[in-house]
């Protein structure tokens, strides 16, 4: 008898092969059997009409806070995720240094717009080195598993102190002692290590990350350390400018290590075929013998609008702020007011720079969000706010303020703001098709007032898989592949993402026919009452972790088996002869 059997679904295999109708025996946490299995289980699952596929590995994270003291890991654990990589773009809470730790959290705050005084409550800091950082995870039960990278900025800080926290130059010493940490780190079971070279990424003070301006001496110098330890991804989020120097950099690293670079790609808004420049120069490298691999995102990176959010179409309109201090509930009363209404509608913002014309004056940019049951994130030009206005002759900042008080001030505005310039998905479709891209870039965890991608892996079955009509759909065999096997090779994991025996028994049992992501909501439940916006979704009738049902229609069983991933894992020897 098998510990758990599920029957009779159409198991859609994580290799890429066409899906087929089978069972799944799970035994002692791994799979034992896909095919026509005689024998009963201990429990069953009926999958009958529904599909059954490896649990997604969602490789680019920020819940490097949010695990220690969050055991669901929501809201990816209400998407079918089953094992998520964190300690991205650089930023992290390891290793850190008691006199540190106010400073971590305002970086991470300010990066990743994550409530500082929630982290300051929820973070117990029972570690100093990165290391100490490994074992204090370690020890901690949770529902799905977690790896983690070392992040540039926190070693730069530990190291160096301000003048790391400045982007001072790196001494030679310096560049050693940071070299040390990394390679303590990936001993001690870290995936890699990650660094930001972004203008985008701001700490709380507006200072650019520590890392962003480090010169091709540093970044090798820690780069040789992942290589001494024999395995480890190099992660990057870059303006990549000039992309030639950064590319030359990266395909040396890659090339003499042998390990992984990494780096974040979307469409810019400023040069929008700037992407297919850099996926040239990426198979340029890969020609060359470097191993560089671009993370992509299934669609844009949108804001979503509201009067809770960090940001909203309003939050520079002087007249908006004399209510702005209010609680909720009396805020919208005032907001319902008409007089309120038109003084805010028609009072001029105050200028806040590029982003705060495109936040308060983009309404070329913005969308109604909701469309009856479904969430539109690839609206048509013609579906904007301005193109709204024009065709009703009504003021834009109207129509905007209407809609964000709809469901009683609880009504949401979309915000497009990367990798949309064409109104379209088709440049994600031609990015998702090439060989040097990985799904990515989720962001789970993270931008807490005001996005929720983590909900990325169902959006590429309901979307991707069933509902575009704007363009080419994919075949749901190559999105279950893209999220599984492939996200999980990349970074070593080579023990999941495949429905085969001797694999990890990570399942997402799915019906199809009812999958649907729900609306945004703001909650209140982080420590220090810290907001964050959520998505829940429905369809997922149960996901599996190491043989263990950890949700059933979207509930908590309660089952905690998640663990604490320590370096690469090994594959299966079916799937490794097989591949």
């Amino acid at each position: 008898m098998h510990d758990l059997v599920i029957r009779g679904g159409l198991v859609v295999d994580g290799t890429g092969a066409e899906p087929r109708k089978a069972d799944v025996a799970i035994d002692n946490g791994l799979i034992t059997e896909v095919g026509t299995i005689a024998a009963s289980g201990k429990r069953e699952i009926d999958a009958a009409g529904h599909v059954v596929t490896p649990g997604w590995v969602d490789i680019h994270t920020h819940y490097d806070g949010q695990v220690t003291w969050d055991p669901l890991i929501s809201p990816s654990c209400w998407h079918g995720v089953t094992t998520v990589v964190m300690g991205n773009c650089g930023v992290g809470f390891a290793p850190a240094r008691p006199d540190k730790h106010d400073w971590l959290i305002e970086l991470m705050e300010g990066v990743e717009d994550i409530p500082g005084a929630a982290l300051a409550e929820g973070i117990e800091w029972n570690w100093e080195t990165f290391p100490e950082y490994m074992d204090s995870l370690d020890r901690q039960t949770r529902v799905l598993d977690i790896a983690t990278q070392v992040p540039h900025g926190s070693v730069r800080a530990y190291v160096m102190g301000e003048r790391g926290a400045r982007n001072e130059a790196a001494t030679d010493e310096d560049i050693e002692k940071m070299a040390e940490i990394v390679r303590e780190g990936v001993a001690a079971g870290a995936l890699g290590f990650s660094t930001s070279r972004t203008m985008l990424h701001l700490s709380k003070n507006g200072e650019p990350v520590p890392g962003t301006f480090a010169n091709k001496a540093e970044l090798m110098g820690i780069g040789r350390a992942l290589g001494a330890a024999g395995h480890g991804v190099f992660e990057m989020a870059s303006d990549l400018t000039p992309a030639e120097e950064e590319f030359n950099w990266m395909k040396e690293l890659s090339a003499e290590t042998g390990l992984p670079v990494t780096y974040a790609l979307l469409q810019s808004p400023v040069e929008p075929d700037k992407w297919r420049d850099m996926l040239n120069l990426t198979d340029e490298a890969r020609k060359q013998g470097a191993n560089v691999t671009a993370q992509i995102a299934c669609r844009p990176t949108g804001m979503v609008l509201g009067w809770q959010s960090t940001v909203h179409p309003f939050i520079a309109h002087p007249a908006y702020h004399e209510y702005a201090a209010l609680p909720f509930a009396e805020r919208i009363e005032k907001l319902k007011d008409l007089e309120v209404r038109a003084r805010i509608v028609n009072d001029t913002p105050r200028e806040i720079g590029v982003l705060g014309n495109i936040l308060t004056k983009g309404f070329d940019r913005m969308f109604r969000l909701e469309n009856g049951e479904t969430l539109e994130y690839e609206p048509a030009a013609d579906d904007s706010v301005a193109a709204l206005a024009e065709r009703t002759g009504k003021n834009p900042a109207e129509i905007v303020y209407d809609m964000l008080m709809e469901k009683d001030g609880r009504g949401y505005v979309y915000l497009p703001l990367l990798n949309y310039t064409l109104f379209n998905f088709d440049h994600i479709h031609e990015m998702m098709r090439h060989p040097a891209t990985v799904l990515s870039l989720s962001d789970g965890g993270a931008h807490c007032g005001v996005i929720c991608d983590a909900s990325f892996p169902t959006y590429m079955l309901t979307h991707w898989v069933r509902d575009r009509s704007r363009g080419e759909r994919l075949p749901l065999a190559e999105v279950v592949r893209m999220q599984t096997h492939d996200t999980a090779r990349l970074y070593g994991l080579n023990d999941r993402g495949v429905l085969a025996p001797g694999m990890k028994a990570d399942v997402n049992v799915i019906d199809m026919d009812k999958l649907r992501i729900l609306p945004p909501e703001m909650v209140f439940d982080l420590p220090a009452e810290g907001r964050r916006m959520i998505q829940r979704s429905e369809g997922y009738r149960a996901t599996i972790v190491s043989g263990a049902v950890t949700f059933e229609h979207g509930e908590s069983t309660g089952e905690m088996p998640g663990r604490l991933i320590r370096g690469p894992q090994r594959q299966a020897a079916s799937v490794q002869a097989a591949e």
